[in-house]
């Protein structure tokens, strides 16, 4: 069965950190881009960061360029989302996805295996 699943979330106060791990079973993630997304209420969807299976390279929203890393180990079958000087406004669930794709790309119709999201909260 294939499956992705989220975690490390949890409440933190402005200015903390947060790690984020996305854990693949019944598939190998080295052949797949990994990308994180993030959705908060009354908002739309949106592509926090991503990486690719080639190379390694990464990708990421403006709004959190400088603050989040995203890493991978394929021992582990798993990728990670470091979260650093957290701000209210990133609260929201984050989903990671798996694509087949030859690039990694923070379009979200691009994967195709979701995760059932964690949730972030940063509140003072």
């Amino acid at each position: 069965q294939v499956q992705l699943v989220e975690s490390g979330g949890g409440l933190v106060q402005p200015g903390g950190s947060l790690r984020l791990s996305c854990a693949a079973s019944g598939f190998s993630l080295d052949y797949y881009a990994v990308g994180w997304f993030r959705l908060a209420p009354g908002k739309e969807r949106e592509g926090v960061s991503c990486i690719s299976s080639s190379d390694g390279s990464t990708d990421y929203a403006d709004s959190v360029k400088g603050r989040f890393t995203i890493s991978r180990d394929n021992a582990k079958n798993t990728v990670y989302l470091q979260m650093n000087s957290l701000k209210p406004e990133d609260t929201a669930v984050y989903y990671c996805a798996a694509g087949f794709l030859v690039a990694a790309t923070l379009r979200s119709h691009s994967y195709d295996n979701w995760g059932q999201g964690t949730q972030v909260t940063v509140s003072s």
